[in-house]
């Protein structure tokens, strides 16, 4: 569709003209080429869709460089192997990054589009508002069809046996060191390691001689994601509401984000992107990788990532790493912002 098609078809939904019907109710996924304006070019922010609209809005192009882009767009895709913010680059051309989303569109179409309108929504909100947005729009899919078809399809690990702390909290003076201790489960972020998490950030946010505190993870991994042996376990998702609104651990490190510096390596997933983005810097080993697989569980992130990812690299690259569940290596997440910097670990005060 061109831009121009595009902004009629949005200035009808405005107004009342147009409900959601036809291709777009079966396959809520909308292209829009940003190198045909039509006849009747548009200013770039009538493309803007109401926050509730349910439909994913791919802006394209294959202009070089590619042009300013689309404030209303969810994604941006380009052929520009190296184009500015927000665009997203289709390495692999845009006919088969189109299709990627094509097909996750059709298959989830309830995470997906609840995804971008959280998104949508949340850009304009502060972070408490935007966690809140999140916790909702995670708590509805929790007990939607799309997660339970995902729940039924896959084989839970055995339960949590260890005794150990899920968190090992050492003060050095100033210093607060927060490590991720379950090297045997990727450092998997369960609900005993999110609670003992909130404790030790608690503790720095109350204690103003603590004027550092560094989040790590033990062994090869910072943090493979939530702890798949917990997923489908809560049968009340209003109660997981309430639980991720009085323990949300995102909220406590955005309190002390300018005394917190993340240290990530190996495997950063879900959580393990979600938490460190919320800290005043964000340092990357070279072997780290960064993905955001809920979607593909008829999910969308839950630990903050909407506010947190969002607020680093904008919502187009946020909206498109959550929707392929595609993995970013450290010197891309660098080049976005998701990281501040790329260095050996060893050279890590």
């Amino acid at each position: 569709m061109s831009l121009a098609d595009a902004t009629t078809l949005l200035e009808d939904v405005r107004r009342g003209y147009r409900t959601l019907d036809g291709a777009l109710a079966q396959r809520p996924l909308l292209v829009v080429n940003l190198d045909e304006t039509g006849q009747r070019p548009r200013a770039a922010d009538a493309l803007v869709p109401p926050s509730g609209w349910p439909v994913v809005i791919v802006g394209i192009s294959s202009a070089f460089p590619a042009p300013a882009g689309v404030p209303g767009a969810d994604i941006l895709l380009t052929d520009d192997t190296k184009p500015p913010a927000p665009w997203v680059p289709a390495t692999e051309g845009l006919d088969k990054a189109l299709f990627e989303l094509d097909d996750v569109v059709s298959v989830r179409p309830h995470a997906c589009t609840t995804l971008v309108q959280v998104l949508r929504s949340s850009e304009r909100a502060d972070i408490d508002s935007a966690l809140v947005i999140e916790s909702l729009g995670y708590a509805s899919l929790q007990g939607g069809a799309e997660h339970a078809s995902w729940l039924s399809r896959f084989d839970r690990p055995g339960p949590d046996r260890e005794v150990s702390p899920a968190v090992l909290v050492d003060r050095e003076g100033p210093l607060l060191r927060v490590v991720f201790n379950r090297p045997s489960r990727r450092n998997a972020y369960s609900a005993r390691m999110r609670d003992e998490l909130v404790e030790a950030l608690r503790l720095a946010a109350a204690d103003d001689s603590l004027t550092r505190v560094v989040l790590q993870g033990h062994g090869p991994n910072f943090c493979s994601g939530g702890d798949l042996a917990e997923f489908g376990t809560v049968a009340d998702t209003a109660t997981a509401h309430s639980i991720r609104m009085q323990r949300n651990a995102g909220w406590w490190v955005h309190q002390v984000a300018s005394k917190m510096v993340a240290q990530v390596h190996g495997a950063c997933v879900g959580a393990g992107v979600e938490l460190p983005a919320f800290a005043g810097t964000v340092l990357a080993s070279p072997d780290a990788t960064f993905m955001l697989p809920e979607v593909t569980m008829g999910l969308i992130p839950g630990a903050g990532g909407t506010a947190s990812i969002a607020r680093r690299i904008g919502r187009q690259r946020t909206g498109w790493l959550a929707l392929t569940g595609r993995t970013i290596d450290a010197r891309v997440a660098a080049d976005w912002g998701l990281v501040n910097e790329v260095s050996p670990s060893d050279r890590w005060a």
